[in-house]
C-alpha cells in the first residue's frame, strides 16, 4: 500500500513539472524516460526467457502426474478465456490511438504488417539459427526456444548434470530478480519522467479518451473473468462460486493489496485448506502450481496491451493477428513465474521484439499499479478456482 502511494504521487509531481512548460525541465524528463525505457527493455527478454524454461523445465518432476494434468487443463481453458474475453472487448470498445507526439517518440515501429503475409510471419518465428534471435531480440522465437529447451529439461532423466544445469538457470533466474527488485525500488524517479513528459507533449483530452478506452477494456476484461467466467467454470463442476470466494476472500484481498501471487501463497493454501477444504495432497500440490502459471490476468494484460501499442504502431489488427496474439499471450502468461512486475516487462519485450512503439507502455506505466492489483487479485482467484474444482475431480 506504501509504494501505491508513493507511486500515485510520483504520477502527480510529474503531471505538475510537465504542465510547468520549463524547457530545460522538459529535456530532462525525456532523458530520464528514455534511460528506463532502455533498462526495461534490457531486462526484459533474459527475463521471460529463463522464465519460461524454468517454469516448464520443473513440469511432472512434481508428483502425481493426475492431478498435474488436471491442473494444467484447467489453467490452460481459464487462461485462454481470459485473452478472449479481453479480445472480444478490445473490438467492441475500439480504443483510439494517442497523438503521433506519443507513438513518434519511441524507436522504430513495425510493419511487418505491411511487408509479411501471416504465412511468411508464421515461419519468421521459427529458428533457424540458436543464437540469431537474441541478437535480433525476436522474443517470439526466444518464446519458441525457451519452451523447447523448458519441456526438454523435463523430460531428461535425473541425474548431476541435470540438477547443475537447472540450479545454474535458476541462479541467472535470481540474479535478474535482484535487478529488476533494484530498479523497480527506483521506479518513482522514471513514473516522474514519463508523466512529465506526457503532460508536456500531449493534450489531456486525446490521451484521456484514447486511454480512458484501455483501461476500460483490461478493467472490464478482468471484472468479466472474475465474476462471469470463472464462476461459470465453477458452476460447471458442480461448486457454488459464491461459497467458494466467500471462504478464499482472506487471499483474494491480500492479494488485491500485495500485488504479489507468491507472497499471498502461504494465505492462499492456508485458506484453501482450512476454510474452503481443499485437501492438503491437491491445495499443496496444485497451488504452487498455479503461482506460477495460472497467470488470468496477465494474459489478458498482455493481449489487449500488444493490441493497443501495434494498433499505435500502425499493424493491422487482422483476425489471424489477434488469433495468433492470444496464443503468444497465453503462452507468455504461463511462462511468467512470478517475476515482479511480470505483465509489464513480459508485455515491453514482445513489443520490443517486433519493434512496435513501447513509448506507449511508458504512458501506460503510471497506471500500471492499479491494473497490477486487480490482475493479482484476479489471478489468485483463479488458483482458488483450479484448485476447488481440481479437489472435486479426484477427491
Amino acid at each position: 500500500m506504501k509504494r501505491t502511494l508513493i507511486w500515485i504521487g510520483a504520477l502527480v509531481v510529474g503531471a505538475l513539472l510537465g504542465f510547468l512548460g520549463l524547457n530545460w525541465l522538459d529535456v530532462v524528463m525525456n532523458l530520464v524516460a528514455t534511460v528506463y525505457t532502455r533498462l526495461f527493455q534490457l531486462l526484459a527478454v533474459p527475463t521471460i526467457v529463463l522464465a519460461v524454461i524454468t517454469t516448464f523445465a520443473t513440469f511432472g518432476a512434481k508428483g502425481s502426474k493426475r492431478i498435474f494434468g488436471h491442473t494444467l487443463t484447467y489453467t490452460l481453458l481459464t487462461t485462454i478465456a481470459a485473452a478472449t474475453v479481453g479480445a472480444v472487448l478490445y473490438l467492441l470498445i475500439a480504443p483510439g490511438n494517442l497523438p503521433a507526439e506519443v507513438v513518434n517518440s519511441s524507436s522504430k515501429v513495425s510493419d511487418i504488417g505491411q511487408q509479411l503475409t501471416y504465412t511468411e510471419h508464421i515461419i519468421s518465428i521459427i529458428p533457424n539459427n540458436i543464437v540469431k534471435p537474441f541478437f535480433d531480440g525476436n522474443v517470439l522465437s526466444l518464446l519458441l526456444l525457451a519452451f523447447a529447451i523448458g519441456f526438454g529439461l523435463s523430460k531428461l532423466p535425473e541425474s548431476e548434470n541435470k540438477a547443475v544445469l537447472i540450479k545454474g538457470l535458476l541462479g541467472l533466474q535470481e540474479l535478474l530478480f535482484l535487478l529488476i527488485r533494484g530498479l523497480i525500488w527506483t521506479l518513482p524517479l522514471g513514473i516522474v519522467a514519463f508523466s512529465a513528459q506526457l503532460s508536456a507533449q500531449v493534450s489531456a483530452g486525446i490521451v484521456a479518451d484514447s486511454i480512458g478506452k484501455y483501461v476500460l477494456v483490461v478493467l472490464g476484461g478482468n471484472v468479466i473473468q472474475f465474476f462471469v467466467v470463472l464462476p461459470l467454470f465453477l458452476m460447471a463442476r458442480g461448486l457454488n462460486p459464491i461459497h467458494v470466494l466467500s471462504k478464499m476472500m482472506p487471499a483474494v484481498l491480500m492479494a488485491l493489496f500485495t500485488k504479489s501471487s507468491a507472497a499471498t501463497l502461504p494465505v492462499t493454501m492456508d485458506t484453501a485448506e482450512n476454510r474452503l477444504g481443499v485437501s492438503p495432497k491437491i491445495a499443496r500440490f496444485v497451488l504452487p502450481i498455479c503461482t506460477t502459471i495460472n497467470m488470468n490476468g496477465c494474459a489478458a494484460f498482455i493481449l489487449v496491451t500488444s493490441l493497443f501499442v501495434m494498433q499505435n504502431g500502425g499493424i493491422p489488427l487482422t483476425w489471424s493477428t489477434i488469433l495468433l496474439w492470444i496464443l503468444v499471450s497465453v503462452v507468455s502468461a504461463i511462462g511468467n513465474a512470478g517475476v515482479p512486475m511480470g505483465c509489464y516487462f513480459l508485455t515491453l519485450s514482445l513489443m520490443s521484439g517486433i519493434g512496435a512503439p513501447v513509448a506507449v507502455l511508458g504512458v501506460i506505466l503510471p497506471i500500471y499499479t492499479i491494473i497490477d492489483m486487480i490482475e493479482t487479485a484476479e489471478n489468485v482467484w483463479s488458483d482458488s478456482c483450479v484448485a476447488a474444482m481440481v479437489n472435486r475431480d479426484l477427491i
